[in-house]
């Protein structure tokens, strides 16, 4: 079993498309999206209505749910004003989490949250990377052999003190961003390349490959500009903000 793991598109067709370009070379056996799909200022119809037409496990991250309940943010409110009936019925349609099988869970952030950092942990200081500790805790009982999680954007693979391998494969669409929750912070790539991560099972075992694609940012760019977003178009160019 090959798994192609998308997370964190955030309205940037074009990225999507670079990285589907790049599955296909590849060969997997199937592709899910673990959400945060449409918030931003880019091609937000656009990337709805194509995932729409595709067959796909897809997940609702937290900004599925903040566009539907009306999110004061920018991101949020850009992404409820482009979309139409039928995109928000689909948005609504979708799952925080799903298990394929009896051994593969997906999900946003955590198991639990989909607002949570799994792998990465935010201080006043700063984020830092999560200690075991801390990430079996926020694994609880879950019994997995793989979890896919996103929503730091941040590709990484993780194997937590029970076995169960834990991976994320960063965003297809955003580089880097800053939060004010719970304390301010930065996410940075520093390269503003397309990333997801194929999973596969060899031996028994699961391993994963995180891959970065590159794709025309400029444009990507260039649109967040003209739609007012300064922030955007800088971590869309550089990876850091």
């Amino acid at each position: 079993m090959r798994i192609a793991i998308v997370s964190d598109i955030h309205g940037n067709l074009p990225a999507l498309e670079a990285v589907l370009r790049d599955v296909a070379r590849r060969g997997v056996d199937r592709v899910v999206n673990l959400g945060d799909s449409v918030s931003g200022p880019l091609m937000v119809r656009e990337t709805a209505q194509f995932l729409m037409a595709q067959d796909w496990v897809q997940l609702a991250g937290n900004h599925e749910r903040q566009v539907l309940a009306g999110s004061p943010g920018a991101s949020d409110q850009y992404a409820r004003s482009q979309l139409g009936a039928a995109e928000l019925a689909w948005m609504a349609s979708l799952k925080p989490s799903l298990w394929l099988g009896e051994d593969v869970l997906l999900c946003h952030g955590t198991p639990q949250s989909d607002v949570t950092y799994f792998l990465e942990s935010v201080e006043p200081g700063g984020m830092r990377l999560a200690t075991g500790d801390e990430i079996d805790r926020r694994l609880g009982d879950v019994r997995a052999e793989l979890v896919a999680c996103g929503h730091t954007h941040l590709p990484r693979s993780v194997r937590a003190s029970n076995g169960t391998l834990i991976v994320n494969p960063g965003s297809v669409g955003l580089q880097a961003y800053d939060d004010e929750h719970p304390v301010f912070h930065l996410v940075q790539n520093g390269s503003p390349d397309a990333r997801y991560a194929i999973v596969e099972q060899v031996g028994g075992e699961w391993i994963s490959t995180l891959i970065a694609v590159p794709y025309d940012f400029r444009a990507m760019a260039a649109l967040a500009e003209r739609n007012g977003r300064p922030d955007w178009a800088r971590a869309l160019l550089t990876g850091y903000m």
